[in-house]
């Protein structure tokens, strides 16, 4: 399974935790945080190192 993909499932169990376990908008801000990090994180990156991320992902496609 990709790093990726282990993240997607991360952030769904603990999404599905924080709703039940943290009372009402607590918790949809601990989703809406959990869902938003690697868009915020990738933003923040450089041009150059978002392109260096897209070429490390497409060659990890393939292999």
């Amino acid at each position: 399974m990709s790093p990726l993909g282990k993240y997607y499932i991360g952030a769904g169990v603990g999404s599905l935790l924080a709703i039940w376990l943290l009372p009402g908008l607590i918790s949809w801000l601990v989703v809406i945080g959990l869902l938003a990090a690697p868009a915020v994180a990738y933003f923040m990156l450089d041009e150059s190192q978002r392109r260096r991320l897209r070429r490390i992902r497409r060659r990890g496609i393939g292999s």
